[in-house]
């Protein structure tokens, strides 16, 4: 039920999240004067709607996103009502527009700030000691370097190459640095204090090279903030999740990720668990978090999916908000307006590469889903 019940939230607040992105759009576009006709839920036919003023609310029956219409936005329609051309899109200023347009993502970075601050004024920041959950015999087709010296499930990791595991900053790249030199690691066990010898392997990541001792761990310290301080260090953590999302949508969007996905569909290779995923894949993930009860993490994970989405829309190509905004820093350089009809083209080819990219990860996590967690 939990599995269930996580799923159709998550689904629920993704709605919610592509909501208030084009509410950004909409209340700068209405701050600023522009001719807003309608803000719709869905695409296609109409469901339901509502007039209040001069804007049409509503939804519309395929459920694959929202929209804020702006007039005189859309090149192929002559949308503009007599007596409103001076609130058309193109009659207003190039940084009016710049900032509707970004409205948009940098709804999602104040999303994920505040889900980050919740997660810390709720649960607390997760510290150290560690407990190992598990230990696989294997990390990456090499024997585990945790198996090989002995450590066990139910240890608790003290230390790393003599840096405490309550010092997480202190921790960060410890492994990493170490790939392939003999290093202590003490672990508690029933009372007991026992230090192993432990040489840590390298696993691709992203692209690069991260460390490996071959446990699966729990963070079981926990550091209680005041409440607006965890805001502050929730907004504070963004930095670190952008720069795992931008890490992230070179990987997915880059031919690395591509090949990656047709490598997937046409052989047998297995999935790994960093390969690009669809919502049903993503969604199944969080199922499972939350199935377990920790809503700490799947929040975090939520928060994450979040940041990721406004980054994506601030790819400088059409149709994303960032290809609007790469036009209107063309047009402030070149000094006259660009025709929007002549981006079709651009739009067209991104558009079949997303379209190809999200149908092919929705049929790999049908018939080839992500590998659980060891």
């Amino acid at each position: 039920m939990a599995f269930t019940l996580t799923i159709v939230g998550f689904v629920v607040a993704l709605f919610a999240i592509v909501m208030i992105h084009e509410f950004g759009h909409y209340l700068v576009a209405r701050a600023y004067g522009f001719r807003v006709l309608e803000y719709f839920l869905g695409f296609g036919p109409k469901v339901w709607s509502f007039r209040r003023g001069e804007i049409e609310y509503g939804v519309k029956s395929i459920p694959a996103g929202g929209y804020v219409k702006i007039a005189g936005m859309n090149p192929f329609e002559n949308d503009v009502p007599p007596g409103d051309e001076g609130r058309a899109y193109g009659a207003k200023p190039r940084w009016q527009r710049a900032l509707v347009i970004l409205a948009g993502p940098m709804s999602h970075f104040i999303v994920g700030g505040l889900i980050l601050g919740l997660v810390l004024a709720v649960w607390g920041r997760p510290t150290g000691p560690w407990r190992i959950d598990a230990v696989p015999t294997t990390v990456s087709s090499a024997d585990s370097p945790a198996y090989q010296a002995g450590i066990e499930p139910g240890d608790v990791i003290v230390s790393i190459a003599g840096v405490s595991t309550l010092d997480p900053d202190a921790l960060k790249g410890v492994v990493t640095a170490h790939i392939g030199q003999a290093i202590p690691v003490v672990v508690q066990r029933d009372g007991r204090t026992m230090t192993f010898t432990v040489t840590p392997v390298g696993e691709e990541q992203d692209g690069q090279t991260v460390g490996r001792l071959g446990v699966v761990i729990t963070e079981i310290g926990t550091q209680h903030v005041s409440l607006p301080l965890a805001f502050v260090q929730g907004f504070g953590d963004l930095g670190s999740f952008v720069g795992d999302s931008v890490s992230q949508i070179a990987h997915v969007f880059g031919p690395q990720g591509f090949g990656r996905v047709f490598t997937l569909l046409f052989t047998n290779t297995p999935r790994q668990r960093t390969d690009p995923a669809s919502v049903v894949g993503i969604s199944r993930e969080v199922g499972s978090i939350g199935q377990q009860g920790n809503w700490a993490y799947a929040l975090s994970v939520f928060a994450y999916i979040v940041i990721f989405i406004g980054l994506v829309n601030l790819l400088p190509l059409p149709p994303f908000d960032g290809g609007h905004l790469a036009v209107l820093a063309i047009e402030k350089v070149r000094g006259r307006t660009v025709d929007l009809k002549k981006m079709v083209p651009v739009s067209a080819v991104v558009l079949a590469l997303l379209g190809f990219l999200t149908i092919s990860t929705l049929v790999l996590d049908i018939f080839k889903p992500l590998p659980n967690s060891p």
